[in-house]
């Protein structure tokens, strides 16, 4: 069930800010979760967003790297399975999904 990895232009950009060792790590988890996007209630490695705090990232996922203090938002796009990665980011609050929302 593998799908195609697709990056938003500035989330190639956030991926290129990031030092060679996280960059290494969060590729490796965007490889893993490609095999599987979608949410984990569909049998998926993705974690489900939805609408909260009036941010409407319904269709969205999110890869949490807890040790990087990094997460990954990325829309699924189920026709054409690919998997297009919206923000790479530190998980500063709310911020993520803010740049998500603008980015969707």
């Amino acid at each position: 069930m593998n799908y195609h990895v697709d990056y938003h232009p500035l989330a190639k950009k956030d991926l290129l800010d990031l030092d060679g060792s996280q960059a290494k790590i969060v590729l490796a988890s965007i490889n893993k979760v490609s095999q599987n996007p979608l949410p984990k209630n569909e049998g998926g490695y993705g974690e489900a967003l939805g609408n909260k705090h009036g941010i409407n990232l319904t269709g969205c996922c999110k890869i949490k790297l807890k040790k990087l203090g990094i997460r990954v938002v990325y829309k699924l796009i189920r026709t054409g399975k690919i998997m297009r990665i919206i923000v790479i980011a530190a998980r500063a609050d709310e911020q993520v999904y803010d740049m998500a929302s603008k980015r969707v």
